[in-house]
């Protein structure tokens, strides 16, 4: 037996009003990517694409979307990512464009890029905020957000060491 092997793509759908993330829908993600393959690979690049295509993922508050598809045509959704402009759902047309962040070959893979892109976030974050109250809510949201275990006490330590920095 043979494991049909597919890609994930872990994409960013970037707005310029974030109210707007709320209003998208999984299918809606879904048939602005098959249209934007068809529109720069034609037939053969949206019937290629088409073989086990789907959305497994949108968060509608953060924007970040996976997407599944063939092994053998990631190139082809790849390269017809940035000319997606605009995504209609519901009737409503909102300008947007998607930012790959990582092509990962199964979904913890893209979860682990996730978790550690979210946390180098934060800590972009955390400099800017000036009052001490602040700063230790973004912490301990960096915190809450980690994977449990023996990675919690490295990161607190790292915080530490940062918070100690800044004085």
């Amino acid at each position: 037996m043979v494991r049909v092997k597919s890609r994930y793509l872990l994409c960013e759908i970037n707005v310029s009003d974030r109210r707007d993330l709320l209003k998208l829908d999984d299918r809606a993600v879904a048939g602005s990517v098959k249209a934007a393959v068809a529109r720069t690979h034609g037939d053969y690049g949206a019937a290629l694409c088409s073989i086990r295509f789907c959305v497994k993922y949108l968060n509608a508050h953060t924007g970040i979307v996976f997407l599944r598809f063939h092994k053998g045509c990631y190139k082809l959704l790849w390269s017809a990512l940035p000319f997606i402009t605009s995504i209609e759902c519901r009737g409503q047309i909102i300008p947007c464009f998607l930012n790959c962040l990582h092509v990962g070959g199964t979904i913890r893979t893209c979860q682990k890029f996730l978790i550690r892109y979210n946390t180098r976030q934060l800590h972009q974050m955390l400099p800017k905020y000036k009052n001490k109250e602040e700063k230790r809510k973004i912490q301990e949201a960096i915190l809450s957000c980690s994977l449990t275990g023996g990675g919690n006490k490295a990161l607190e330590d790292e915080l530490e060491s940062e918070e100690e920095d800044d004085e």
